[in-house]
């Protein structure tokens, strides 16, 4: 069995009258006014911006974002945020303007096989849970889903530990040459041993999917942490959480790394990995949210832990990622670097560093470095437009700790400060 999606346009929008895209493999399309969309919106409807918003298509859904549009994108009457991702379920609607898109997700037989059937949501998609190969986990509820799988709250039945269990959607043949090229790259992510990075456990490989047990934290992402302080945390607990970050960070970038033999029987030494998604999301809190009489308290910051170092990248090293999205550039865009966009395939530990400091930037305002207006591509104000001073953001940011977060966000020519530990000082000296 197959899946299709499908996409049925109203509104009188599509362009040369065209109403219905049936995907039947991953995509990523654009809708908008500009000619290169693939979905494209005749030039009369000036409530659709020109690059309005994305579509990324794979079995496991249709994953939406907004591109920073004039007027909005909704989802079943619900306005999304600028920049917002969205997973979108079977029968949704997407409005942009006057324009709207029915999403359909659909399952195509394999010849000889069963009639299709619509399903009600991509759940459904997704191997059995009683299926023999998770049998040492019970499934207890989902926890996310992205553009590139699903990740569940699980318990293994032996231990009784608690798990975050993620199945990665795979583009592409495993072969054994892809499978060989993956294990390679797990093996040196499997190595990282240190208190603030979420720790990669056990994997499990079934058919054309992988599972990935990781360590389960309750506390949720920074976004939680930030959002009960208002949007904007205090300095000292920003500055903890950042701490926290560049440890991580400093000790990845340099671990020695066990590489396990090529297939001539040589091997070669390796040092460092490159995380190339810090960003709030990825940042989670290793123990529950605090209750409010905590929130002001200096005593007792929280414990956070860099999550996902290195899986998308793994997936990449061994051309079993066929996703042509922002992220696959290396990130969510606002905590993008330049140089991450220009020459992501060569990115190395800086671009984590000036990401970090992105995280702080947030942390401090509530804003990323760069303003992203409507109806503009976020990847051109990336590459031309200049970060904005923290200061001009919020003028009662200590001015020692402001020249710093400053500087670290400098990304033309280059990237200004290049070392986790070169930051963290900077940082200690500022206080």
């Amino acid at each position: 069995m197959t899946v299709l999606v499908t996409l049925s346009v109203s509104g009188g929008g599509a362009e040369q009258g065209r109403t219905e895209y049936t995907y039947d493999e991953p995509a990523v399309c654009e809708v908008g006014r500009a000619p290169a969309c693939a979905i494209r919106i005749g030039d009369g409807h000036g409530s659709v911006s020109g690059r309005h918003c994305r579509l990324e298509i794979d079995p496991l859904g249709v994953h939406l974002r907004d591109l920073g549009s004039r007027y909005g994108t909704y989802v079943n009457g619900r306005r999304l945020g600028r920049l917002e991702e969205h997973r979108v379920a079977d029968g949704d609607e997407i409005r942009i303007g006057d324009v709207r898109l029915r999403v359909r997700h659909v399952q195509r037989p394999t010849p000889g096989g069963e009639p299709g059937a619509t399903v009600a949501t991509a759940r459904r998609l997704l191997p059995d849970p009683s299926a023999a190969v998770l049998a040492d986990y019970e499934l207890l509820r989902e926890l996310g889903r992205g553009s590139q799988g699903v990740v569940h709250l699980a318990r293994h039945r032996d231990s009784g530990q608690l798990v975050a269990l993620k199945q990665f959607l795979v583009s592409g043949t495993v072969d054994e040459t892809a499978r060989f090229a993956l294990h390679r790259e797990l093996e040196s992510i499997r190595a990282l041993d240190h208190p603030h990075i979420v720790p990669f456990r056990n994997r499990v490989h079934l058919d054309e999917q992988f599972w990935f047990a990781c360590e389960y934290c309750p506390g949720g992402s920074l976004e939680r942490l930030a959002a009960r302080h208002g949007g904007r945390m205090p300095p000292w607990l920003a500055l903890r959480v950042a701490h926290q970050v560049l440890a991580a960070l400093a000790y990845a970038h340099g671990v020695p790394l066990p590489r396990p033999p090529r297939r001539d029987g040589t091997t070669a030494p390796a040092h460092g990995l490159v995380h190339r998604d810090v960003k709030p999301a990825n940042i989670l809190l290793a123990d529950l949210d605090p209750g409010p009489e905590a929130a002001g308290s200096t005593s007792a910051p929280p414990t956070v832990k860099l999550a996902d170092f290195g899986l998308a990248k793994a997936f990449q090293q061994a051309g079993l990622s066929g996703h042509t999205r922002t992220g696959a550039l290396g990130g969510t865009i606002p905590f993008t670097a330049r140089a991450q966009l220009v020459n992501f395939k060569y990115a190395g530990p800086e671009v984590d560093v000036w990401a970090a400091a992105a995280c702080l930037y947030w942390m401090l305002t509530g804003a990323t470095p760069r303003d992203f207006p409507p109806g503009r591509d976020p990847i051109a104000i990336t590459l031309r437009e200049p970060v904005v001073r923290i200061r001009d953001r919020d003028p009662s940011i200590p001015r020692r700790l402001a020249g710093v977060i400053d500087a670290a966000l400098v990304d033309t020519p280059r990237i200004a400060i290049r070392s986790a530990r070169e930051l963290a000082d900077a940082l200690r000296a500022a206080r």
